[in-house]
């Protein structure tokens, strides 16, 4: 379920978000120019954006997000994650058209300049993808313009001087390889001076249209101007580069990490065909020696242990320790080469900052969970031993009783350590020596056998710790004054001291304060203190219930209710419905016990005879 607490933690930057379902799949993955913006929106009641998306949030289970550096990578990281995971409530692309690239053909000995909807394998250079098909078809205009590159089709040099060159030729806007007068040398110039440009030295390129878009404005050209300001526009979209898909279609693992004192955060994006399709996060528990080498190299060999898949390449922030090891161990389980390396410039290097950008975002929001978390745990330990005058308080246990009427009692002990359950330490006791409805002897024999097994298993192991040999700082009782009378003489016959405070109820059955040396203390109910006791009290009455409820479903609980003729489970439970306790039971009238639902007079007669003859 998401908490404002969940929501709280989004950034207010551009990224994708992706929404998980109650099985961990991923239902929707979207995009937003401010995460913190966009998915808020979802779970606020006054929004509404149909009734799918309706449905769709009502499956929300928990959300993960990805921050990118601009709203264009987020939409082609969405583009890439839908394509992967096919979430059930987005509209799905059918395939790789959604957004153009700008291709140049390095595999002629002319190159070209093209409009391309996907990338191939071959030796063409592509730029993309990008969100504008009509910025893509002026770029290229105006690229090929620019640097004079060709606009045709033609084989070169097979076809050199086999027509006569074009118009664009003639207006100075094409050098004319088809004439085989432009040296291949001469022309690779202008086609890597293109590269340059679509890699984002574009600067002056803008400059110059900017003073051309002045210039005609001045002359009240204003036709030609808003020509310049749209081309300006156009190669600003082309220009921004797209870290969320490489453009040599490699599958790779990009690796980086944040740390702050005894942790570390390690993300791994994953790029797959050149596409990046996901993400992992790991915490790791480090030390203070450890250099950011070691720890890469830890992770390394114990990350790839356990992966099915090692891409081709691995890119990192730092050099590991043993890297030429580790690259050759990786590359004999893969089968064929694996270089790690740690990318110093251009694109590989800003996806490696942008990954270990969502490092540090993922630790800073963990430290701040974690600091949350301890304020509900080692916090409120704290709270309640202040309150109850004690040095300091780890380990709590709390009792509780269970039956149905009465009718066989079972006890439970549940331990928080730390503040938070330890539930391989939990025990559960069936009442041997009670009969009826006795909660105060019930709470005797549960705790006498608690403490008598932990005595002697402390004896019998010369001093090792187990569930029962390791007691607790505080003895929470469920329950005020009887309660904790009780477990104070079961503590004084065992010759134990340890402190006893009982979860004192209110008229509502809800917790109001700890009985504690003959004292209520009043708590705030507020604080984090009072929320643990609660759900420690709650815990206790859960398990008690629980484990009676498993034994009478499978029928280990016996009732003396079964030992009357006559009466079946849906007599039995009619009875126990009516009667709070065997007790009260024994208390009615023949004539009462008959009109009992699905009871007879026979029947009735039955019960009467078996409390009469008890007496």
């Amino acid at each position: 379920m998401v908490t404002e607490e969940d929501l709280s933690k989004l950034p207010d930057q551009p990224g994708v978000y992706l929404m998980h379902g109650k099985n961990d799949e991923i239902i929707y993955v979207g995009k937003a120019l401010s995460l913190r913006h966009r998915v808020r929106q979802y779970f606020q009641p006054s929004h509404d954006e149909g009734l799918k998306k309706k449905q769709m949030v009502q499956n929300i289970d928990y959300f993960e997000f990805i921050v990118t550096d601009s709203e264009l990578e987020a939409l082609v990281l969405e583009c890439n994650l839908i394509k992967e995971y096919r979430p059930k409530y987005n509209t799905m692309l059918r395939d790789d058209k959604t957004y153009p690239y700008i291709e140049v053909t390095l595999g002629e000995a002319y190159p070209r300049v093209l409009f391309s909807r996907r990338m191939k394998k071959n030796k063409s250079k592509y730029f993309g993808p990008f969100t504008s098909a009509g910025a893509v078809h002026d770029t290229i205009s105006l690229v090929q313009k620019l640097f004079k590159i060709r606009t045709c089709s033609q084989k070169l040099p097979e076809n050199f001087g086999k027509g006569r060159p074009c118009l664009n030729y003639h207006m100075g806007q094409c050098l004319g390889p088809c004439q085989g007068n432009v040296p291949v040398e001469e022309y690779a110039k202008n086609v890597q001076a293109v590269i340059d440009f679509l890699d984002g030295d574009y600067f002056d390129t803008i400059k110059d249209l900017e003073a051309k878009m002045l210039k005609a404005s001045e002359e009240m050209d204003f036709e030609k101007a808003a020509i310049y300001r749209d081309l300006i526009e156009s190669v600003k979209t082309c220009a921004g580069r797209q870290k969320a898909t490489q453009l040599d279609g490699e599958d790779r693992d990009i690796i980086a990490m944040a740390t702050a004192g005894e942790d570390a955060v390690v993300q791994v994006f994953f790029i797959r065909g050149g596409k990046m399709i996901g993400r992992e996060h790991f915490f790791i528990n480090i030390r203070v020696d450890d250099s950011r080498e070691e720890l890469l190299a830890y992770f390394l060999k114990d990350y790839y242990t356990g992966t099915p898949f090692i891409p081709k390449e691995i890119y990192l922030q730092y050099v590991p320790e043993e890297v030429e090891l580790i690259e050759t161990w990786l590359s004999d389980k893969k089968g064929a080469k694996v270089y790690i390396k740690t990318p110093k410039r251009g694109d590989k290097e800003k996806l490696v900052e942008l990954a270990q950008k969502n490092a540090q975002m993922v630790l800073d929001q963990d430290k701040e969970k974690i600091k949350k978390e301890e304020g509900r745990t080692i916090g409120a330990m704290k709270e309640i031993a202040d309150l109850l005058g004690i040095p300091g308080a780890s380990r709590m246990e709390a009792y509780d009783i269970s039956n149905i009427s009465g009718f066989q009692s079972v006890g439970s002990m549940v331990v928080f350590e730390k503040g938070k359950p330890k539930r391989s330490d939990y025990r559960k006791f069936k009442i041997k020596t009670v009969e009826g409805p006795n909660d105060y002897a019930s709470m005797k024999e549960v705790l006498t056998r608690r403490f008598t097994h932990g005595i002697k298993d402390k004896n019998d192991s010369g001093g090792a710790e187990n569930s029962f040999t390791k007691f607790p700082d505080i003895i929470m009782m469920d329950g005020g004054k009887g309660q904790v009378h009780i477990a104070m003489q079961v503590m004084k016959e065992l010759g134990l001291s340890i402190p006893i405070a009982g979860m004192v109820k209110d008229d509502h059955h809800r917790t109001r304060g700890l009985y504690f040396n003959d004292v209520e203390l009043p708590i705030d109910t507020h604080s984090e203190g009072f929320k643990l006791i609660t759900r420690l009290q709650d815990e206790a009455h859960r398990f008690a219930i629980e484990f009676h409820r498993s034994l009478r479903s499978k029928g280990q609980v016996h009732s003396f209710l079964d030992d009357i003729e006559m009466i079946g489970p849906k007599r039995r439970k009619a009875l126990m419905k009516k009667y709070v306790s065997a007790e009260k039971m024994a208390q009615a009238s023949l004539e009462d016990l008959a009109d009992t639902e699905a009871m007879t007079k026979e029947a009735a007669q039955m019960v009467y005879n078996y409390f009469h003859t008890l007496k």
